[in-house]
């Protein structure tokens, strides 16, 4: 519910200052583990951990409006995928230094601290460079202003109703929902029960290497940043339609870690090295669904995409807390293989069945109930862009002459 609640705060006052003072008790709440940790022991880590939990909710949605009103069609993919690898390019970069820093002199508070401070300067820069739309920038060109707000198909950017009946019958916005529910299930399996098998099954400990456990993550960076280009080439040549570029790349990204997730089942127990291989390339694979189902919020609707986003990303997040809770049930003895075959095989099965209802629902075209109906539109329409200068002209011509008049 967080997250929906910061999608709709978000879209109706502007991401800027709910990202800024999100981020800003995030990293407070991780400078204050150490202390914590010292002081209540590991009732005042979980305190912390929950405090950055529930300011990590606006992180999402906020994003998402932010993409929704920034993005332009022809560059969406490419601007998605950019903007989410970040998170796989912090962990990448954060697993190996933590590592370092806790082995060093400094010791393990060192590395809360040196988050904490980043996250803070990130926070100073982003109020001095970061705005709700191109109509909010003060040194954005004119051209590239109507470029952008233009291919979004909205120019208005008046407080707009939200339309919760016709998101709720939508079948495109269920096809999100279904997807990330598949994703969150999938993902939630790769990254915290492969590492448990890998140990139980082959002795191979993947937690204990920080280089080893950052290359899954170093995979999923490279392929998501290698597709977006990919997806935005194939829809701008009008190869494929968008909504049938999001399904051939969700397909992808889902499919192939299904494929992998059955492999590894039955992979030989001494096989060690192959079964490291197979988790890296299933997690890397899954990059792909960066072109898919996670951009394809602001396809159907720019204007209500950080809703959207709250309401599939938050409502998907319950089969994170689900899938371990059927590993412990099946799982008994984590040294039988049989019963992680189990586990594996649910998770390729809901890969591949999100996948299908994903293909089947899914659209690329922006929804009638994103827009307004014609009579509730009260800012100006602009057909082309030489009557959108005429309007700036005009707009700053009325602002010289009352300027004179003072």
């Amino acid at each position: 519910m967080l997250q929906v609640l910061a999608g709709y705060c978000t879209t109706r006052f502007g991401a800027k200052w709910f990202l800024a003072v999100a981020m800003t008790v995030n990293s407070l709440a991780c400078m204050a583990i150490p202390y914590m940790a010292a002081k209540f022991q590991s009732e005042g880590v979980m305190a912390c951990r929950v405090i950055q939990g529930l300011s990590q909710g606006f992180f999402y949605p906020s994003v998402h409006s932010l993409l929704g009103q920034w993005a332009p069609t022809s560059e969406r993919s490419q601007l998605g995928t950019f903007v989410y690898s970040g998170a796989p390019f912090g962990t990448i970069i954060s697993l190996p230094l933590t590592g370092l820093i806790s082995a060093s002199d400094w010791g393990w508070p060192m590395s809360f601290y040196l988050c904490a401070v980043i996250g803070l300067l990130w926070v100073v820069w982003w109020c001095f460079a970061g705005y709700n739309n191109p109509s909010h920038h003060p040194f954005i060109s004119t051209e590239e202003r109507f470029y952008i707000e233009s291919s979004l198909g909205h120019l208005t950017h008046e407080t707009l109703p939200t339309p919760w009946k016709g998101m709720f019958t939508s079948m495109p916005m269920w096809a999100i929902v279904i997807a990330n529910f598949g994703q969150c299930w999938g993902y939630t399996t790769l990254l915290t029960e492969i590492p448990n098998y890998l140990h139980a099954i082959i002795g191979y400990d993947v937690k204990s290497n920080s280089l080893v456990s950052a290359a899954p993550y170093a995979a999923y960076w490279i392929i998501s940043l290698a597709i977006g280009p990919i997806s935005d080439f194939l829809i701008n040549r009008r190869i494929v339609s968008t909504g049938t570029g999001r399904k051939i790349f969700n397909s992808i990204g889902v499919c192939g870690p299904a494929l992998a997730l059955a492999v590894l089942s039955y992979i030989p127990d001494h096989e060690d090295l192959l079964s490291v291989m197979v988790l890296v390339f299933a997690v890397g694979i899954n990059g792909a669904v960066s072109c898919g189902y996670q951009v394809n919020h602001i396809d159907i609707s720019p204007n209500f995409s950080g809703i959207l986003m709250g309401i599939t990303n938050g409502s998907s997040n319950i089969f994170s807390i689900i899938a371990p809770l059927v590993v412990q049930v099946i799982v008994i003895d984590e040294s039988d293989k049989s019963q992680w075959r189990i586990i594996f095989l649910i998770a390729s099965v809901m890969y591949v069945l999100s996948a299908l209802f994903f293909n089947l629902f899914a659209s690329g075209e922006i929804q009638e109930w994103n827009q307004p109906k014609p009579k509730e539109i009260k800012a100006d329409k602009f057909r082309n862009f030489d009557n959108y200068m005429v309007k700036e002209k005009n707009g700053v011509n009325a602002k010289k002459i009352e300027e004179e008049k003072v």
